[in-house]
């Protein structure tokens, strides 16, 4: 039994391939926007005669208005339907995007860097549960391992694609480079997205909406800035109270609406619930390699920007492979082992990363590298088609939203954990040193890597045993236990 008359329309005929296509073109601008404005930050710092403390929040406002939002947005599209909102954020980026473009201060382009994250988050929130909803649950792991690919391809190709544009054109066009993408993904949208209609009835629980933005906002601010205010200052402290308070207020408010905004009855589910926490945990292990191992590289073996860039595609290359291969076996032997597995291969790769000395060429990094890519591509497909495949067809874009959040607060929290080891056993390292190290500061530089990749070692390894209790305890509306 198909779970929607929408789904039983679009499985009979090719079209779901068509939208598939539509939303990961759409979809891929989140990641190569989020990595691509790192690489010119310097230079637009210097275009608009700014302090780099300034210019650090285009990239921290752009992923803050994104988590803020996310939430609301999944609830809209369970309400007006995921094409309408999808292609709102599509239209509203693309104007975004320009407006960022022609900025003309850096507190012009703050602004509109906001506003682009805003929107972005719309088709960050439904991209998944329109993959779901239009797929067959015996070809969902293999689409959504499809879909996945967006996601890493715009990783690798944000940082190339932005040491182009600051070396050949001007800071301007990583922001213009985004509308004719973005007009296209509309258009291509527009045409093969199927419409749905408008939930009669229905309406947008605005409490729920102001509490879980102020919670998402709270938590996230802190994860992002907590090492330069500090763990426990005063503002740090407030933020931390913010997030306690608020997230406590918003799940009062949820239990007793009768339109919650989120329905904690989803995490009834423990297929759904484990599913997102193991999903947040490989999101920290992930970045802890994404933020820490470039510094090596740089700071620790001096490799120029080219040459990490190029040792880096280790990684995104085999978890851009094996995301499809990963989600379509999943169709076919369940999604528990596979995640669980996967999980256990990223643990050896930051394992083995730990490892690393002052005399490690490039090979001895790469296939460091390549293992942590092998174990996030077979955990990724797999633990996504499961949640999406448990949660019932009114929840879906709820769900999409939901895991939206946990992997952008696992990057976050990922990030935040790795300096706070780094910056404790390394404390030069938080005033931005560039080297040469002197003997004793190498040492610390080394043994703050140790044991940030240990620690990362450990949430992974974390993550696998949560694979493992990721399986359906209520009925399936689907043919199939996703997590089987």
């Amino acid at each position: 039994m198909l779970d929607s008359p929408i789904e039983a329309d679009y499985v009979k005929n090719s079209s779901r391939w068509m939208v598939l296509g539509a939303v990961m073109l759409g979809v891929i601008m989140g990641p190569i926007d989020g990595s691509i404005v790192n690489v010119v930050l310097p230079t637009i710092a210097v275009y608009f005669r700014s302090d780099y403390a300034l210019a650090q929040w285009v990239p921290t406002i752009y992923l803050l208005a994104i988590c803020s939002f996310i939430l609301v947005y999944g609830r809209l599209g369970d309400i007006l339907g995921y094409k309408k909102i999808f292609l709102t954020g599509l239209a509203c980026f693309a104007l975004s995007s320009l407006l960022c473009g022609f900025s003309q201060s850096m507190g012009m382009l703050i602004v509109f860097r906001t506003l682009q994250g805003l929107t972005v988050g719309m088709e960050m929130a439904l991209g998944l549960a329109i993959v779901t909803s239009v797929f067959h649950p015996k070809e969902r792991g293999k689409a959504i391992g499809i879909y996945a690919t967006s996601i890493a391809l715009g990783l690798m190709l944000g940082p190339v694609l932005g040491g182009i544009v600051a070396q050949y054109w001007n800071w301007r066009f990583v922001f213009f480079i985004n509308v004719p993408i973005a007009c296209l993904s509309f258009l291509w949208g527009y045409f093969v997205i199927p419409e749905a209609e408008r939930k009669t009835g229905q309406r947008l629980d605005l409490p729920g909406a102001l509490l879980a933005f102020i919670f998402l906002l709270s938590i996230m601010l802190y994860a992002n800035r907590g090492e330069t205010w500090g763990w426990f200052s005063p503002r740090g402290f407030f933020l931390l109270l913010c997030a306690v308070v608020f997230g406590g207020l918003f799940f009062l408010v949820e239990e007793k609406s009768s339109q919650p905004m989120l329905d904690f009855t989803i995490f009834k589910n423990r297929c759904f619930g484990f599913a997102c926490l193991s999903s947040l945990l490989n999101f920290m292990a992930v970045y802890s390699v994404v933020f820490l191992t470039p510094w090596y590289l740089s700071d620790g073996l001096h490799y120029e920007v080219y040459a990490v860039g190029k040792v880096m595609t280790a990684f995104a290359l085999l978890t851009f492979f094996l995301g499809p291969v990963s989600g379509s076996l999943s169709d076919r032997i369940g999604s528990r082992g596979l995640a669980f597995c996967g999980m256990l291969i990223l643990t050896s790769g930051l394992a083995s990363l730990s490892t690393l000395g002052l005399k490690a060429g490039r090979l001895d990094v790469a296939w460091r590298l390549a293992l942590c890519g092998m174990g996030a591509g077979m955990f990724q497909s797999p633990i996504n088609s499961a949640a999406m495949g448990s949660a019932a067809p009114q929840f879906r874009g709820v769900a999409s939203s939901i895991l939206a959040v946990t992997r952008n607060t696992g990057m976050a929290f990922g990030i935040a954990l790795a300096g706070a080891i780094m910056y404790g056993l390394a404390p030069f390292t938080a005033r931005g040193h560039a080297g040469p190290f002197t003997p004793q500061e190498l040492r610390a530089f080394l043994d703050g890597l140790h044991w940030a990749y240990l620690a990362a070692a450990a949430i992974a390894l974390l993550a696998a045993f949560t694979a493992l209790l990721a399986r359906n305890n209520l009925r399936s509306s689907s043919n199939r236990d996703p997590a089987a």
